[in-house]
């Protein structure tokens, strides 16, 4: 495993973060315990030091989940713990909430929940458009200087927004979505962050999934995923056969294609870490090698041109 620092902060976290979201029912189903402890397990025992989970991930179930895990290992003290804020679950129908007294009390909730006295990365879900940025900076300086919170990030931010909270308090890392089917952020938040030493965790590097290349034509995706475009029909066939010619590229570097896709985000200099969501061991196993090297200049272009003509022409037909 390769450990690189996260943004300014003293946090030498390694380059596969372990992502909990697969403990979120709503999104994926009921996913078996057992064998997700068993991954967090496997993900140390391969060197994974860094694990990302979220209230909001069955709205209390992941964080509770891990929390009983990591008392009974006793292996809190082996991990970077990330976790996150924003909809408020707690108070009647679930909604977006910055407002200082929430962010206390979820972190409160969240600390009891994951059973430990400290979050080392604490990070804003969304942004919430109507909470002033000095308050949000209020219930953060307050947690810092009681030792409950060590740094703070924020995640599906544009630049502009996170220039917002800079004003009022130090921004440390940035979990945006990327992966070769989702590039949007290249453009302004990659750059940003690479300007202004921000840590970058990537979340569904392999787009939720479907670059992992398990899947077939005749494959039925269900759940949240089952409306996407990429994920049915006509627009799966085409991006299928993007994967197809992409393992090629893998085999040349001794890769699966979900090593491949990994390594793609990884190349990237912004990217620190990319969060792989896992359900089972083998998950955490599978991609664990992209991290050896990164691709050359001439195949990060290639695949980045594969699929994003792939994409273009599967989603031609929703225009």
């Amino acid at each position: 495993m390769q450990y690189t620092r996260l943004g300014k902060t003293d946090l030498d976290v390694s380059r596969i973060c372990f992502g909990c979201w697969q403990l979120s029912p709503s999104f994926w189903g009921e996913v078996p315990v057992g064998p997700w402890a068993d991954s967090v397990r496997a993900a140390l025992d391969l060197g994974v030091n860094f694990i990302d989970t979220a209230d909001a991930y069955g709205d209390g179930h992941a964080e509770t989940e891990l929390g009983k895990l990591l008392k009974q290992d006793g292996t809190r003290d082996r991990f970077v713990l990330a976790t996150k804020f924003y909809w408020n679950f707690a108070d009647g129908p679930r909604h977006p909430d910055t407002t200082p007294d929430y962010i206390l009390r979820a972190c409160e909730a969240s600390l009891k929940r994951l059973q430990t006295d400290r979050i080392d990365l604490y990070q804003i879900h969304a942004w919430d458009a109507i909470t002033r940025p000095d308050e949000v900076a209020k219930a953060f300086a307050q947690l810092k200087r009681e030792g409950k919170v060590r740094w703070f990030g924020v995640s599906n931010l544009n630049p502009e927004q996170i220039d917002l909270y800079r004003s009022h308090f130090e921004v440390s890392c940035l979990q945006p979505p990327y992966s070769l089917l989702a590039r949007d952020v290249e453009a302004r938040e990659l750059p940003y962050c690479l300007n202004h030493n921000i840590g970058v965790i990537n979340y569904s590097p392999l787009f939720r999934g479907l670059l992992g290349g398990h899947y077939t034509a005749d494959s039925i995706i269900t759940g949240s995923r089952a409306s996407g475009p990429l994920f049915h029909g006509e627009g799966l066939r085409i991006i299928l056969a993007a994967i197809d010619e992409a393992k090629n590229i893998a085999a040349e570097f001794g890769l699966t294609m979900a090593e491949l896709a990994m390594r793609w985000t990884l190349t990237h200099p912004a990217i620190t870490s990319a969060i792989a969501g896992v359900k089972k061991p083998e998950h955490i196993k599978g991609v664990v090698k992209a991290v050896e090297d990164v691709l050359p200049q001439r195949t990060w272009h290639q695949l980045a041109g594969l699929f994003a003509k792939a994409k273009n022409e599967a989603l031609a037909p929703t225009k």
